[in-house]
């Protein structure tokens, strides 16, 4: 194989991981930039996700390779049930765990996230056992070659599931009068409950948001790996969080760039640096050094004069 076309095979490799970040990586951006908390337990959720997927697949039979009519219901129904079940957790976590401690100094939340994600990670470890478990392949994966670049049908999938999520989010910020009391929230709390927006819903609706697509990215991640494991979400949701810091937090479409950006990356570190594998995750954080120490607001973040 040339060289040119293993780096394209690696640039796909990357795209395809980088569309799991960047649906994590949402999550994070979304309530960083309503609320200016940085939650922890995020990745967790994501990690919920893809076992309450895994669960419901097995529960209902579906765990060989489907085709047709019947492997776009099973995906749309569990991709909705899912979604809607991380949507709900996200919901009770920010009820139980951040609402009480929204005027609080900025570490007690902080601290709380922490304590969430141990929680999720010691129920799923509690339920599940701590081996890696299978995730049930049911997608068809046939291969396309260009030449000697392989793009299987999973690959496509991924991306274009991971791209059509964030297109719909961006558009329901943008041009729903949910997304609209969603950006006033961000902006003025006080100001935007003075012009009658119930922040507080509009705050539980972020979170319902956001922790449904961690939870499609659950999805995702288990049907491109076929295996998961109680403790994945804190890797995952770290390089995750690096994305949406490197776009530039608060920002959809900064996380979005973030999270292909950090996937490309690894996978490109993987295949070029002299044991990549265990070099990859040095080279990604350096990068994020780097990136913050010329611009501290991320890609495309902008800078926000501090609150008096």
């Amino acid at each position: 194989m040339a060289g040119y076309e293993i780096f394209l095979q690696q640039m796909v490799n990357g795209i395809t991981l980088g569309g799991i970040y960047a649906l994590i990586a949402l999550g994070y951006t979304m309530v960083y930039g309503i609320i200016e908390l940085i939650n922890f337990a995020h990745g967790d959720v994501f990690m919920l996700g893809a076992f309450i997927a895994m669960t419901l697949l097995t529960t209902l039979g579906l765990t060989n390779t489907l085709d047709g009519a019947t492997l776009i219901v099973a995906l749309l129904g569990v991709l909705i049930a899912t979604g809607v079940l991380t949507g709900f957790v996200g919901v009770i976590i920010e009820r139980v765990a951040y609402r009480p401690l929204r005027n609080a100094p900025r570490l007690a939340p902080l601290i709380s996230a922490i304590g969430v994600s141990f929680i999720l990670q010691n129920i799923v470890f509690v339920w599940m056992g701590p081996n890696n478990q299978r995730f049930p392949n049911i997608l068809p994966n046939p291969t396309h070659d260009f030449g000697h670049v392989t793009v299987t049908t999973k690959e496509v999938l991924i991306v274009v599931l991971s791209v059509v999520l964030m297109i719909s989010l961006q558009t329901f910020v943008q041009r729903t009068r949910l997304g609209k009391a969603m950006r006033a929230t961000a902006q003025d709390r006080e100001a935007a409950s003075l012009m009658g927006i119930d922040v507080n819903q509009t705050i539980a609706l972020t979170f319902f948001i956001g922790s449904l697509l961690a939870g499609a990215a659950g999805i995702v991640y288990g049907l491109y790996y076929n295996s998961i494991r109680f403790d994945l979400g804190y890797e995952a949701g770290l390089k995750a969080f690096t994305a949406a810091v490197l776009g530039g937090i608060g920002n959809i479409g900064g996380a979005m760039t973030g999270g292909f950006l950090i996937g490309i990356v690894y996978a490109l570190a993987t295949q070029y640096i002299p044991d990549g594998d265990a070099w990859a995750n040095a080279v990604v954080f350096g990068i994020l050094i780097l990136v913050l120490v010329f611009r501290p607001q991320g890609l495309l973040g902008q800078r926000i004069a501090e609150r008096a």
